[in-house]
């Protein structure tokens, strides 16, 4: 049975000061000594606690949508699927962002779309990863967590901005999921109920080398 991810014992710590704190403060990166407990939003703590509901809402309408896509990478589309060591290594990836789900009747029940160039950078105890192109962004910093599960939390950066948002400024723009290694140089982040189109976005990562 898969770990959770948020136990009791984190939902009393986010009534705690650290996140209010964070959230006062002037500076638009993210604390990289402190557990992500301290520094999620109600929010996003909730979008997080509820990821099994999102990818059992959001896999029936991807299949209905591309049945051959979602059976022919079975590791990707797998919600159990989580190996040790979660943390992608320093360095440059491949990624794309596959949309499970639709929120409105108008999008596609699947999406998969092109590939673009990200990077992942040791910032200490923790990572920093940084979307390289295209309009929509994501930015923010990959947390321990568990064995097999590492914490993602950040904001999408838009257009020109030359840089993000302050973390809890703006919900819409507030990211959060979790990242898992699923084959030996390959791994995801799942962002449960994104704010846009899908019920669950899965990023995959593979080495760009």
């Amino acid at each position: 049975m898969r770990m959770n991810l948020l136990p009791a014992i984190a939902a009393s710590a986010l009534g705690l000061t650290g996140c209010s704190v964070y959230r006062e403060a002037t500076s638009t990166h993210l604390p990289t000594d402190m557990r992500w407990e301290l520094i999620a939003t109600a929010d996003d703590a909730a979008r997080l606690r509820h990821w099994r509901k999102d990818w059992d809402a959001a896999l029936p309408d991807a299949r209905t949508a591309n049945a051959a896509a979602i059976a022919g990478d079975p590791l990707l589309f797998d919600p159990d699927r989580a190996l040790p060591d979660p943390t992608p290594p320093a360095g440059d990836y491949r990624c794309r962002t596959l949309k499970l789900g639709s929120i409105h009747p108008q999008v596609a029940g699947f999406t998969a779309n092109p590939p673009y160039a990200c990077r992942i950078a040791d910032e200490g105890q923790v990572k920093r990863l940084v979307k390289l192109d295209s309009p929509q962004r994501p930015t923010g910093l990959i947390y321990p967590d568990a064995k097999s599960r590492a914490v993602f939390l950040g904001t999408l950066v838009l257009g020109d901005e030359t840089a993000p948002l302050r973390y809890g400024l703006d919900a819409r723009r507030d990211m959060i999921g979790y990242v898992e290694r699923i084959e030996t140089r390959r791994w995801r982040l799942v962002l449960p109920s994104p704010h846009f189109e899908s019920k669950l976005d899965v990023i995959e990562l593979v080495p760009a080398g």
